[in-house]
């Protein structure tokens, strides 16, 4: 073992302990992670911090339930007693442990500068560069809030089924916000940069382009008028815009919802769910992205997933305990925050895939509709892809051509219907990062699409 030295054979022990009285699974997850973050705000380092996650967690499944234990007590008394605590609860048939396989896997994300190697100066000075750059712009840029983050996460999968691998995560990313006012509007704007890797995330960054989007953008919507409400075509962007995908579809497409008949999507395999335009697909492969991984939390290898192909249900994102509820095979998509966490079924890199039309076309053909240049946050009920969507900067479509700017725009909608009537997928795929809740904590994942058209969506405006 390369990160961690625990004997093979206790491991064993612990597992049979664990399943002494039954299950038809059980795992051990280990974690030992380090974190640092840098707030600068005000023209200022506002906050900084640097953690330690270490621990393991101990889970069984009988009964197609979990039973999970955690503790960051890692000695082997503990680690029994843990198994004991966790057998003492189940009640059931006796299963078979397989012997260990262990495996050393190809590194597929290569860690080009490790962050925790640069000085803290240097990473103090790119947040004050970008500071200047963005207060440069205009006097109406009065504020500007910077954070920056460093993770490196070192795990240990042992499992009943044989498995027993590790894998080293490490993730570097900067959000920048920039707000504008001229004393009686307020508007903000954001960029994102994250990656699978180190330090040359920041180096490849343009920090002048960086700074002056972000300053433009939140000026140009301070005087922008709202745009009217009603039912009209709507073009979505690329990148961020795949936000809507992602909270609309996506989670209603992972076992977390289809293994409990929570999803509209439940029982829907080989069906027409989108138009024949819309492929989607979820990648944890993509080198160095920001949701990838070389195994998941279960040790299972990540793999690219086909959800959506021309418009027809292809696949849903699976893991173990949903494996075993729906007889499916595990889709390597199964995530946590950390050891305190179960973990379950979640999406990766997401993303809607490249069509055949061009931008221009999408625009050229709409008589009066809106363009969502970037999206805001939203809310979405995945039992029903009922969602509500912010767009943080909207323009109108008049007789083919993006006119004004628009602020204050939302678009509301069904996940499932709005599939439906996307009717046409530029080629200009570009892909976001971004962190996603669910039951198993925050985890990163990257979002995406080419700017997409859909025929007609309700837009809130006044």
């Amino acid at each position: 073992m390369k990160y961690f030295n625990f004997d093979e054979n206790f491991l064993h022990t612990v597992l049979q302990e664990a399943l002494k009285n039954g299950g038809e699974y059980a795992d051990l997850f280990f974690e030992d992670t380090k974190i640092n973050s840098i707030g600068y705000l005000d023209s200022g380092v506002d906050n900084t911090s640097l953690g330690n996650n270490y621990g393991v967690g101990l889970r069984i499944i009988v009964n197609k339930k979990t039973i999970y234990l955690y503790s960051n007590d890692t000695s082997n008394e503990s680690l029994i007693n843990l198994a004991k605590s966790a057998s003492s609860i189940v009640n059931d048939k006796k299963h078979i442990i397989n012997g260990f396989i262990e495996s050393h896997e190809k590194n597929h994300h290569p860690l080009h500068i490790n962050p925790f190697d640069i000085n803290f100066d240097e990473k103090i000075a790119m947040l004050s560069y970008l500071d200047k750059k963005a207060r440069e712009v205009s006097d109406k840029i009065k504020q500007v809030n910077l954070r920056y983050m460093e993770k490196q996460r070192n795990i240990l999968v042992c499992a009943s089924n044989g498995i027993l691998k590790e894998d080293s995560q490490t993730y570097v990313r900067l959000v920048m916000v920039s707000m504008a006012s001229d004393g009686v509007n307020t508007q903000t704007a954001s960029r994102t940069k994250g990656a699978l890797d180190g330090y040359q995330v920041i180096r490849d960054i343009n920090l002048d382009e960086m700074a002056l989007e972000t300053a433009n953008s939140a000026i140009k919507m301070l005087n922008a008028k709202y745009p009217k409400s009603g039912k009209y075509p709507v073009v979505i962007d690329n990148a961020f815009g795949g936000v809507i995908f992602h909270e609309a579809c996506g989670h209603a497409l992972e076992a977390t919802s289809v293994a409990d008949n929570a999803s509209v999507f439940c029982g829907r395999l080989g069906e027409k769910i989108a138009s024949d335009v819309v492929t989607a697909v979820d990648d944890g492969t993509i080198q160095n992205a920001w949701g990838s991984y070389n195994i998941d939390d279960e040790g299972n290898e990540a793999q690219r997933t086909v959800l959506i192909e021309n418009g027809i249900l292809k696949s849903y994102l699976v893991d173990e305990l949903g494996s075993l509820k729906m007889n499916q095979k595990v889709t390597g998509s199964a995530r946590r925050e950390n050891y305190k966490y179960p973990p379950t079924s979640r999406m990766r890199n997401t993303f809607i895939d490249k069509g055949n039309s061009s931008f221009e076309d999408l625009i050229s053909q709409i008589e009066y509709g809106l363009y969502a240049k970037k999206m805001g946050g939203g809310s979405v009920d995945p039992a029903t892809t009922d969602y509500n969507f912010a767009v943080s900067e909207g323009y109108i479509i008049e007789k083919g051509k993006i006119t004004e700017p628009v602020r204050g725009a939302t678009l509301i909608g069904r996940g499932d219907e709005t599939l439906m009537n996307i009717e046409a997928v530029s080629s200009n795929l570009e892909l976001a990062d971004g962190m996603c809740g669910s039951i198993s904590g925050s985890v990163p994942t990257t979002v995406g699409q080419p700017a997409i058209r859909v025929k007609e969506l309700t837009v809130g405006g006044r």
